[in-house]
């Protein structure tokens, strides 16, 4: 199955879950991941076989536990698909002093540059589970 091109360029892959491609987004700021369901033709959560559903709701609760060891104030969980119509699901760890608190995530641009370290810090991570 192939991952829109943009999810593609605009991540790094981490690992192949259960149902899903678990991808971390180049952000320099924020640990912010995509999960990618591995199904053809998926565009809305509803798409998906009731069992998948399950499937995918179980890895974004391992995600979300994962992220909140880090202890954010929030960990956002969203599907919007207006850009990339391809089902994927955004699981992010937001905090009170990060750029976009209290509003939206969405569209608003690190001012750091991502830095492969964190990548390998998820690899890993994800390895031992």
């Amino acid at each position: 199955m192939e991952i829109n091109e943009r999810i593609v360029a605009d991540s790094i892959f981490i690992k192949k879950l259960n149902l899903s491609e678990l991808r971390l987004i180049k952000d320099g700021e924020l640990d912010w991941f995509v999960l990618i369901p591995l199904r053809e033709n998926m565009k809305d959560w509803s798409d998906l076989e009731m069992e998948d559903q399950f499937e995918l709701t179980r890895e974004i609760t391992l995600l979300s536990n994962k992220l909140k060891k880090l202890n954010p104030d929030k960990i956002n969980v969203a599907s919007l698909g207006n850009v990339v119509p391809q089902l994927h699901i955004h699981v992010l760890a937001r905090y009170q002093n990060d750029r976009a608190w209290p509003g939206p995530i969405w569209g608003t641009q690190a001012s750091k540059s991502f830095d492969d370290s964190r990548a390998r810090f998820w690899i890993e991570e994800f390895n031992e589970s």
